[in-house]
C-alpha cells in the first residue's frame, strides 16, 4: 500500500471519529500532517482522543507515531507550513533535548481534527532524565526549574517523555512510574493542592492511583503548573461503570465503536486531567497499536493495585 494510500486510510478514520462525537474535521488541516510526517504507518501507534465535559464539545485529537524517516519534526512542521517559524524559546526546546544525546526511540505528533498540527513528542522510556536535567536546558521555560522541588516532594522524579506545544506554547513532562512507585490518593490530592488547581473528587483519585505515568504542564510566562493528568496503563475492553466520571452518550459510543485495524478487545486509556476550569476524564481509543510501542510492554508487565 503506497503511502498516500495509506494517509487516505487513516484521515477517513479521523473524520468517522469526529462524526461519532459530533466533531468537525478539515480536511484542510489533517492531510498536510499526514503528509508531512506520516511515511508508512505500518508500525505507527495512532490513538484518537477526546475530553469529558461541554467546554470539550465536538472536539477531536489524533496522536501518531512520527516516520522515522522524518529527520527533525520541528524543521519539517515548519518547511510544510504546519506552524510558523519564531524566535520563541518553543522554537528551540526539540533541539536542545537531541542535543543531549539522549535515546528518543520515537517521536509523535498531537493534533485538532480542526484546528490541525499542535504538539510534538520526544519519547525516552528506556532512557529516564531527572527534571534538573530537563530544566538546565536552555529553551526549557523557567517554571521547569522554579516547580524542581514540588517535584520531588511527590515522588516525580523521572521523565519519560517531553510534549511540546507550539500553538499554547507550553511543555509537558511525562513523569515514569513503576507498579510500586505510583502515588497513593493522599499524595495525589497534596500535589493538586499545591499547584493550585481544582481539589479531586475522590473517585477520580481513586481510579488515577494506578498511573503509570503522570504529566504536568507548564509555560514560559508563569511559574505556575497549568494542567496535571495521571494515566493509568491502557487495556483491553470497555467498562464505563469503572470510569468515576459522567461520559456523555457520544463518548461512549466513540469508545466503544472508533475505527481501528487490529482483530481482538479493543484497547482503550482513560486519563484523569485537572485543569483550572475543572476536572475531566480523557478518552483514548487506538485506532493502531504495534506491539513495540512502550506502553503496551509495561502494561504486559504491571500487576493491578489490590
Amino acid at each position: 500500500m503506497s503511502a498516500d494510500t495509506e494517509a487516505e486510510k487513516l484521515y477517513a478514520a479521523i473524520e468517522e471519529s469526529a462524526r461519532l462525537v459530533g466533531a468537525p474535521c478539515s480536511r484542510e488541516k489533517v492531510r498536510p500532517v499526514l503528509t508531512a510526517f506520516g511515511g508508512s504507518f505500518e508500525n505507527a501507534m495512532v490513538v484518537f482522543s477526546v475530553l469529558t465535559g461541554k467546554h470539550h464539545a465536538g472536539q477531536l485529537d489524533y496522536c501518531f507515531t512520527i516516520s522515522p524517516d522524518t529527520g527533525d519534526p520541528y524543521a519539517r512542521a515548519v518547511a510544510s507550513g504546519l506552524t510558523a517559524a519564531t524566535d520563541h524559546p518553543v522554537a528551540s526546546l526539540l533541539a536542545d533535548i537531541h542535543a543531549q544525546g539522549w535515546e528518543i526511540t520515537e517521536h509523535f505528533t498531537d493534533c485538532s481534527a480542526v484546528a490541525g498540527f499542535k504538539k510534538i513528542y520526544a519519547h525516552f522510556p528506556r532512557d529516564l532524565q531527572k527534571p534538573a536535567a530537563l530544566a538546565a536546558l536552555p529553551s526549557m521555560p523557567p517554571a521547569v526549574a522554579h516547580n524542581l522541588g514540588l517535584f520531588a516532594r511527590h515522588g516525580l522524579d523521572e521523565v519519560a517523555m517531553t510534549g511540546i506545544d507550539y500553538r499554547s506554547r507550553t511543555v509537558s513532562l511525562y513523569f515514569q512510574f513503576t507498579e510500586n512507585n505510583s502515588p497513593p490518593p493522599a499524595a495525589l490530592a497534596s500535589l493538586l493542592r499545591e499547584t493550585g488547581l481544582p481539589a479531586a473528587s475522590g473517585p477520580m483519585l481513586e481510579f488515577a492511583r494506578t498511573a503509570f505515568r503522570a504529566n504536568v504542564t507548564l509555560g514560559w510566562d508563569s511559574p505556575d503548573i497549568a494542567r496535571v493528568a495521571f494515566a493509568p496503563p491502557l487495556g483491553p475492553g470497555l467498562d464505563l461503570a469503572a470510569i468515576p466520571a459522567p461520559v456523555e452518550a457520544p463518548l461512549a459510543r466513540f469508545a466503544a465503536t472508533a475505527p481501528r485495524t487490529y482483530t481482538g478487545d479493543r484497547m482503550n486509556l482513560f486519563a484523569v486531567k485537572w485543569l483550572p476550569t475543572g476536572e475531566f476524564l480523557e478518552i483514548c481509543s487506538y485506532y493502531r497499536l504495534p506491539a513495540a510501542y512502550e506502553p503496551v510492554r509495561l502494561m504486559q508487565t504491571r500487576t493491578p493495585h489490590p
